[in-house]
C-alpha cells in the first residue's frame, strides 16, 4: 500500500509514529470518520453511532443478520448454532457452538457467558437497553452449551435481540468482572477483530483475532481514525492514506467522491430517522400550539434537498418506515404563516427563544443550522450550546436540552422505537432512562400492549394507534431518513454484497481482504 504523510496535525503524526513503517502496515484497514472522540466500547453503554461501528467487529451474538445485511428476515446461527421454541413462544432452547474462545486469553466461551451477558444487558444498572429485555423472566445454564430464555409473554421479533446489536452483543463473563467500569475503554468480545488501542481524539486500533471460531481474519489490524474535518478526512482518502471513509452528508460529496479512480461509494442502511424531541415539560414547549408551530415552521423537503435525495428522503412517521409495524401518518406540512399565527395565539407574538445543546459532529451541526434558519423565518429562535458528540450524549441524557436532535436506526421492529423513546419508563433522569427527551406519555397504553398482543394484525394496528398519538401531541417532529455514505477504493475487498449493518458500517469480518 503506498501511504503518505499528511500535514493533518499532530494526530496524524502520533498515528504513524506509533505504528511504524509503512511495510508495517501492509494488511491495516484505515478507516476516517467525522467524529472527535469515542464514548464507551461497551456495546450494551454505547448509543453513537461512531461507537457502534467499532463494536460490529469485535463481538458476536447468539444470532446474527447475513453479512452485509441489517434485514431480519436474514437472521442465521452466530455462537448459537441452533434452537427450538415452544409451542407458546415463551421457551426458547439455543444450543452453542463449542468452537467459540474470549479474547485476550480469557478462555473458551461457555452458557453461563451468555447467561451473564444476557442478565447484563437486562440491568439498568448495566445497560442502557434494559428495557428491551423486561420481557427476559428467565435465562438459565442448562449445560456448558445450553441456554434456556423464559419469557413472561410472547417478545416481537424475540430472535432481532439476540443480534450483535445494543444488548444482543455477548459479553466474555470474566473480562466483564475483572474490568468492570473499564470495560468500555477496554473491552473483550469474541468476534473475527479484538480491541488493542485506544488514543483519545486520535484513533481505536483493532488486531486480527487468530483464534476466532469462523478462521483467522485476512486483514491484521484496523485503524479507525477520529477526522472531524471534512476537508482533512477527504484528502486522506483522496491521497490513500485512509482506505475507507465515512463521508459527508451531503449529496456533493456522493457525486464528486464517485469520480475519484477505483473508488466505489455507496449509501448503506438501514436508514436513521433524524427528529427534532420537544420537552414538553418545559415552558413555552408544554403548549401544543407553539409544538404545533415548530412543526409548521420546519421544511422537510427543503432539509432533503439540501442532504440529497440519493442520501435522504423525507420522514413519514416518529418511528423508521419499513420497520415491523409502521404505518405512515398525516405530518403537519410546511406552513409558515400558520407557525407565526399559532405563536401569536400562544401569547408570543415576538417570539420565542429555545436552547438547545448541539453535538459539533459536521452532519449533525449543518442540518440543525439549516433548521435554527427555518425556524428563526418564523420568530422561533434556537440557541445553539455547542459541545463535541460524547459530551452531547452525555448532556442531553441529563435532561438539559428543551430540544434534542437526534439520529437514529433501531432494531427494526416498531416495539424497540417506540418504547426507547416515546414510551414515559424510559424519559430521561428517572430510573429506566432511555432516549426519551420528550417526556412524552401519550401513547403509552398502545405500546404496552402491542409487546404481549398476540395477535400479529392486532398488534399493528395498536403500534399504528401508537404513532398517531405521539404525531397528535408533537411529542417530536419528524425530519427525514438517512442512510450512512461511505466510500472505498479498490484494495478493500468484500466477500459480500453490503446492503448495510444494524451497526451503521460496513461488516469488516475474517473474510474481508487488502489487495494491492
Amino acid at each position: 500500500m503506498n501511504y503518505k504523510t499528511l500535514a493533518l496535525g499532530a494526530a496524524t503524526a502520533a498515528v504513524l509514529a506509533g505504528l511504524g513503517t509503512p511495510a508495517a502496515l501492509a494488511q491495516t484497514l484505515t478507516i476516517a470518520v467525522p467524529g472527535n472522540d469515542m464514548a464507551t466500547l461497551d456495546p450494551h453503554r454505547a448509543s453513537a453511532t461512531l461507537d457502534k461501528n467499532v463494536i460490529n467487529w469485535m463481538f458476536n451474538g447468539l444470532v446474527r443478520t447475513a453479512p452485509g445485511q441489517f434485514s431480519l428476515e436474514t437472521i442465521e446461527p452466530d455462537i448459537a448454532e441452533s434452537w427450538t421454541t415452544s409451542a407458546d413462544g415463551l421457551t426458547w432452547t439455543f444450543n452453542l457452538r463449542q468452537d467459540v474462545t474470549c479474547q485476550r486469553d480469557y478462555g473458551p466461551l461457555t452458557a453461563s457467558d451468555v447467561v451473564y451477558s444476557l442478565k447484563r444487558a437486562a440491568s439498568p444498572e448495566t445497560s442502557s437497553y434494559a428495557g428491551d429485555y423486561a420481557a427476559f423472566e428467565r435465562i438459565e445454564a442448562i449445560d456448558d452449551h445450553t441456554v434456556e430464555i423464559g419469557l413472561a409473554h410472547p417478545v416481537p421479533s424475540m430472535l432481532g435481540l439476540l443480534v450483535p446489536f445494543n444488548g444482543g452483543s455477548i459479553v466474555c463473563e470474566a473480562a466483564g468482572t475483572e474490568l468492570g467500569e473499564d470495560f468500555g475503554r477496554n473491552p473483550v468480545g469474541t468476534g473475527p477483530f479484538a480491541f488493542a488501542e485506544y488514543q483519545s481524539q486520535q484513533f481505536v486500533r483493532l488486531v486480527a483475532n487468530d483464534g476466532y471460531f469462523r478462521g483467522t481474519p485476512e486483514i491484521k489490524e484496523i485503524l479507525f481514525r477520529y477526522l472531524g474535518s471534512d476537508s482533512s478526512r477527504d484528502l486522506a482518502f483522496q491521497s490513500g492514506e485512509v482506505d475507507l471513509v465515512n463521508g459527508r452528508f451531503e449529496q456533493s460529496w456522493l457525486d464528486r467522491t464517485a469520480q475519484l479512480p477505483d473508488t466505489t461509494v455507496s449509501v448503506l442502511g438501514p436508514y436513521e430517522l433524524h427528529q427534532l424531541h420537544l420537552n414538553m415539560n418545559q415552558p413555552p414547549l408544554d403548549d401544543i400550539r407553539v409544538r404545533q408551530a415548530i412543526a409548521h415552521a420546519v421544511d422537510r423537503a427543503g432539509l432533503v434537498a439540501f442532504r440529497g435525495e440519493m442520501l435522504t428522503r423525507e420522514a413519514t412517521s416518529v418511528i423508521p418506515s419499513g420497520y415491523l409495524g409502521y404505518e405512515a401518518q398525516d405530518l403537519p406540512e410546511y406552513d409558515p404563516e400558520k407557525a407565526r399565527a399559532l405563536l401569536a395565539e400562544a401569547g408570543y407574538p415576538d417570539g420565542i427563544d429555545l436552547k438547545t445543546v448541539q453535538t459539533t459532529l459536521p452532519a449533525m451541526l449543518t442540518t440543525m443550522e439549516v433548521v435554527q434558519a427555518q425556524l428563526a423565518e418564523v420568530g422561533i429562535r434556537l440557541n445553539f450550546e455547542l459541545v463535541d458528540h460524547p459530551t452531547f450524549h452525555e448532556q442531553i441524557r441529563q435532561d438539559l436540552s428543551q430540544v434534542v436532535y437526534y439520529g437514529a436506526a433501531r432494531l427494526p421492529v416498531a416495539d424497540i422505537f417506540l418504547t426507547q423513546f416515546f414510551d414515559s419508563n424510559s424519559i430521561v433522569q428517572t430510573p429506566g432512562a432511555v432516549t426519551n427527551f420528550s417526556h412524552c406519555d401519550v401513547a403509552d397504553a398502545e405500546i404496552e400492549a402491542a409487546r404481549t398482543e398476540i395477535d400479529p394484525e392486532r398488534q399493528k394496528e395498536l403500534w399504528a394507534e401508537a404513532q398517531r398519538k405521539i404525531v397528535e401531541a408533537l411529542c417530536a417532529v419528524p425530519l427525514y431518513e438517512m442512510g450512512q455514505p461511505y466510500a472505498w477504493n479498490n484494495k478493500v475487498q468484500f466477500a459480500y454484497p453490503l446492503a448495510g449493518s444494524l451497526n451503521l458500517s460496513p461488516m469488516i469480518d475474517e473474510t474481508t481482504r487488502l489487495v494491492d
